[in-house]
């Protein structure tokens, strides 16, 4: 079964909308551990407008899934890893000042910047996942970076969905084949939903793990989070 993990991230916009503790950052992901969520996904950003670098300690105990850091790889949030050692880092291409993430790494030009990365956390015992796109080029070229994994943007995926689904899937199928035939590891993530999770997961082979946070989040204020992650968990079987 492929493994979700939920992104938490606008549970603490939502908390930092009014400076208190309301909605608790903790204890949400302690819940979502407890009605059958896989893992925890934080994206600490340097403005610190969601997810903050204290949130990352603070949740480091209490985890007892898998806990993925994402984020662009600063100095700052590479000490922020190295220190708390997640069990995984997603590497994401975006500056600071962008609203979600929305592209993938150039694998060919930015190669060796992420080899160097990589091999830090490497030697930290982390699993790394690097977020990419569809090309071809971009795959060939990831497994030079040393990366365990790769984490499928499937932003364009969501948006052609319902006009044309076997054509918004195509170009992630032939990814996946190659990334598993080069030996990566497929993740995938971004604009995921109840809607689209389904197809995505029966087409795209060796899928080990999804992380979903806005639509998950949103469905929960109709659902309730526990039937909202169960609603998703179903979708994954």
């Amino acid at each position: 079964m492929t493994k979700l993990s939920v992104n938490i991230n606008k549970i603490a916009t939502i908390r930092n909308a009014r400076g208190n503790n309301l909605p608790n950052l903790i204890q949400v992901a302690i819940d979502c551990e407890k009605f059958g969520a896989q893992g925890i996904t934080i994206h600490p950003r340097p403005d610190e407008r969601h997810i903050t670098y204290q949130d990352v300690y603070d949740l480091k105990p209490v985890i007892t899934t898998e806990f993925n850091i994402e984020g662009f790889p600063s100095t700052s949030f590479i000490n922020l890893v190295l220190d708390v050692k997640p069990h995984q880092v997603t590497l994401v291409p975006d500056p600071p000042d962008v609203l979600t993430s929305n592209a993938g790494w150039d694998t060919t030009k930015q190669k060796d910047f992420l080899k160097e990365v990589i091999s830090e956390f490497k030697s930290a015992g982390i699993r790394s996942s690097i977020f990419l796109d569809t090309e071809i080029a971009n795959i060939e070229n990831a497994v030079g970076t040393g990366t365990d994994r790769i984490e499928l943007y499937t932003g364009p995926y969501a948006e052609n969905y319902t006009s044309d689904k076997g054509k918004a899937i195509h170009q992630f199928i032939e990814a996946a084949t190659l990334a598993n035939k080069l030996g990566l590891e497929i993740n995938a993530g971004h604009d995921l939903n109840l809607v689209n999770l389904t197809y995505f997961k029966n087409n795209i082979s060796e899928l080990l793990e999804v992380s979903i946070g806005h639509a998950l989040i949103c469905d929960s204020l109709y659902f309730g989070l526990e039937n909202t992650i169960k609603k998703y968990l179903n979708c994954l079987k």
